[in-house]
């Protein structure tokens, strides 16, 4: 009967239950949605610097290129027809139907590794006749949507490859510690075996059974002509991973980072691709940067001191070479090793002195060779202290800074101004000063403010690239940046580097430290065209420790990283943005034309001309040159002797003289002089012997008196002293505001021309405080 049926009508319900079993598989969708994927971060040459497992806990990385080598293997093991079919091999498809009809179930799939790749997006659901069917519809649905190319992506990116590592990616790393694009054929072959039995064989486990499958697939690429007879030898010889290899850790803190950055507003500082991040970590330099870190934290453990962090970056690009962000591991520091240092916000210690004096030489208010004050000082109820012992009465504003002296930073902070400050530091890229001037006030530039150790770094290499060009991004100019690094340079090395200049490789480094109040975080940041580097030494709880001083913590740590990396230079002299200027030899002010002597000195080249020497005056003195006198002073028409000196007011003059033993000051007066200059300057408040009260501000603040003197002279400069502590100096209006403590004090002025008056008085503690 049915050869009665005309043959179009087989052939038109053979296309109907085609199209039948066609629109109804198709209703089926794969689910490209993407699976948790492992965070990975890769160095500048595409290393693995460490990965995070996957929510699902396993480890599954981003997709990328197929190697040759490894797709050679995948396709002459899995699908050696997978460039010609349509997502269905029949021949293959018809030897596993007839195995599987006599066995009366599945034994084999048949399966291509298009339709694999079906099964892996369908999350490995249970075999059956069914689902064959509709995996092969829907692998011809894949070949018609995508090339070839992207189905082996697919297909390599998400198979099994033994345990709970998921994709070529992830199986490199993890059995030969290498990236994919740097397998040999041996290891090629080897990850090509394992995803047609993950469970049983991978290495590790089964051994023999993963050889054996190694080399005859092997053997097979060697039929078909992909190497020759030597290759095939050298591989057989290869030896199979024993077990899997620990992924490394060795950027863990910039992982987070950058996983953190990905996931909100924040920028990071790598180039992010979904949960992959190429960085430019250089792995070297990585390496030796941990290792340096690590041995000088071990030591500083046995202190007390549990924490330290370091970053490395390339000067001119900003590109990110090193970052260590704790040391000692869970085992060392259980409580602390999660803390990221280089982003934690921590006090800023002096770190911030170059930015201050770079901003004042560019505004005319300083010159590098001028003389800043440093003596004991109280400005208000503010008495800072230095970091050292002794005062220099005055000293080079260079070498202050080299030197790290208090206060001269003080002093220059309160002429420049805290909001000029503020804003000068937020042009030079920080961003965790957000509080008021007021608020910070004056103890901001020792450390008021907190900061971050990676934008202390490229602070610094912003300066070092504009003083070698004009368009670089930082707000100071490129001859005070230049200045500023030379005073760094010259500074005091510690320990072995103290006389580093007498060795030809020693390289110029400009360099400073900083110390926290209460000696919880020590700071060292150096600087050259080539790289800048960070350290931060503490502990992240914060708790502080006497030996917490960045001499001989952060800054041996420094100088160690420096010598490891590879010979740097010095920039080259800014002359395009320098101009030489006549200063007087002796104070490094600018000239004027009661100077002895004068020099040149270099200044930025658009500063403005602001203040003239100070110190150097006229002096008239005896014949004899034993006293101080004018002509009124002396009898018989004998005229005196003038000289042009530099003298010092006397608050500073008894410091400076303690250490600067060629310094001469002036002779007294004669006693005619003395009797009639009295009259000339005169305290008018306090009045001798008073006993004064201070009362507290409505604000809780301590309240300040004004104390007023008179000068007949008015050009004459005047300088206050309080009990040894020299306050400043005043012209034209005689008027300064302090905050004494309760107790006798000794206020005493002088004038420039040495007349010198006194006076006592006490401060009475205020009862209804």
């Amino acid at each position: 009967m049915l050869n009665n049926v005309p043959r179009r009508v087989f052939v038109a319900a053979a296309v109907l239950s085609a199209v039948v079993i066609l629109v109804f598989f198709s209703s089926f969708t794969l689910d490209f949605s993407a699976r948790p994927l492992s965070y990975a971060v890769y160095d500048n040459d595409g290393r693995l610097l460490g990965a995070k497992v996957a929510a699902d806990e396993q480890w599954r990385f981003e997709s990328s290129t197929v190697p040759e080598k490894f797709e050679s293997a995948i396709i002459a093991f899995e699908d050696k027809r997978f460039r010609y079919h349509f997502g269905i091999d029949p021949l293959s498809l018809a030897r596993a139907v007839t195995m599987n009809l006599k066995q009366s179930r599945v034994v084999s799939g048949g399966s291509t590794i298009t339709m694999q790749t079906v099964r892996l997006l369908e999350n490995h659901p249970k075999r059956t006749f069914f689902q064959k069917a509709k995996e092969a519809v829907l692998a011809v649905s894949l070949e018609m949507r995508f090339s070839k190319k992207k189905i082996l992506e697919l297909y390599v990116a998400n198979a099994p490859f033994g345990g709970n590592v998921v994709g070529l990616e992830a199986a490199s790393w993890r059995y030969f510690n290498r990236s994919p694009d740097h397998l040999t054929w041996a290891e090629s072959a080897t990850l090509a075996v394992l995803p047609n039995q993950p469970s049983l064989v991978y290495p590790g486990a089964n051994k023999e059974i993963l050889l054996a499958k190694r080399n005859a697939l092997l053997r097979k690429l060697h039929e078909r002509g992909f190497f020759d007879g030597r290759v095939l030898q050298l591989s057989l010889e290869e030896e199979l991973p024993e077990k899997p290899y620990a992924l490394p850790s060795s950027a863990p803190h910039y992982l987070e980072f950058l996983i953190a950055s990905s996931k909100g507003s924040e920028k990071g500082k790598a180039k992010k691709q979904k949960s992959k991040f190429a960085t430019t970590i250089d792995s070297g330099i990585q390496a030796n940067t941990a290792r340096i870190l690590e041995r000088w934290s071990a030591n500083f453990r046995k202190k007390g001191i549990s924490n330290a962090a370091a970053l490395v970056v390339d000067t001119k690009t900003l590109d990110i070479l090193a970052y260590c962000g704790n040391t000692g591991g869970y085992d060392a520091n259980p409580d602390s090793y999660d803390v990221n240092l280089v982003r934690a916000k921590r006090s800023s210690g002096s770190i911030l002195k170059p930015f201050l004096y770079a901003a004042m030489l560019d505004s005319g208010q300083l010159l590098p060779e001028q003389l800043v004050i440093d003596v004991p000082t109280r400005i208000g109820s503010y008495s800072p202290g230095n970091n050292i012992p002794e005062y220099q009465g005055v000293i080079q504003a260079s070498e202050a800074l080299s030197r790290s002296l208090n206060i001269p930073a003080i002093r220059e902070l309160r002429e420049y101004g805290v909001n000029a400050f503020l804003a000068h530091l937020k042009k030079c890229g920080f961003t965790t000063f957000t509080r008021s001037a007021d608020d910070y006030g004056l103890p901001l530039i020792l450390g008021g403010g907190e900061t971050m150790l990676e934008e202390v770094v490229f602070a610094y290499a912003r300066m070092m690239n504009k003083a070698q060009s004009p368009l670089a991004d930082f707000p100071s100019s490129s001859g005070s940046s230049y200045l500023t690094l030379e005073a760094l340079a010259n500074g005091t090395r510690p320990l072995e580097e103290a006389n580093w200049q007498r060795y030809a490789h020693s390289k110029k480094i400009a360099w400073k430290t900083g110390t926290s109040s209460g000696n919880r975080d020590t700071w060292a940041v150096g600087t050259t065209p080539e790289y800048t580097v960070g350290v931060w030494i503490g502990n992240a709880d914060g708790h502080g420790n006497s030996e917490l001083r960045s001499f001989m913590t952060s800054a041996p740590v420094l100088f160690d990283l420096f010598s490891a990396l590879s010979r740097t230079t010095w920039p080259a002299k800014p002359e395009f943005d320098l101009k030489e200027v006549e200063v007087c030899a002796h104070s490094g002010f600018l000239s004027g034309t009661n100077c002895p002597s004068v020099k040149t000195s270099l200044a930025p080249k658009k500063a403005p001309a602001v203040f003239v020497c100070p110190y150097c005056r006229i002096v008239s003195l005896t014949p004899d040159l034993k006293f101080q006198a004018t002509a009124d002073d002396l009898e018989g028409g004998v005229l005196p002797v003038t000289q042009k000196r530099f003298v010092l007011p006397p608050g500073i003059e008894l410091w400076y003289k303690k250490i600067n033993f060629g310094y001469e000051p002036l002779p007294a007066f004669t006693e005619n002089h003395k009797k009639s200059a009295v009259n000339d300057l005169s305290i008018v408040f306090p009045e001798q012997g008073a006993n004064l009260i201070i009362p507290v501000e409505i604000d809780g603040k301590d309240g300040a008196m004004v104390m007023q003197a008179a000068c007949r002279d008015p050009s004459r400069t005047v300088y206050w002293d309080l009990d040894g502590e020299f306050l400043g100096m005043t012209r034209h209006y005689h008027d300064m505001a302090v905050t004494p403590r309760a107790g006798k004090h000794t206020l005493t002025l002088s004038d420039s021309n040495g007349t010198v008056v006194s006076r006592t008085f006490t401060i009475v503690a205020d009862d209804d405080e």
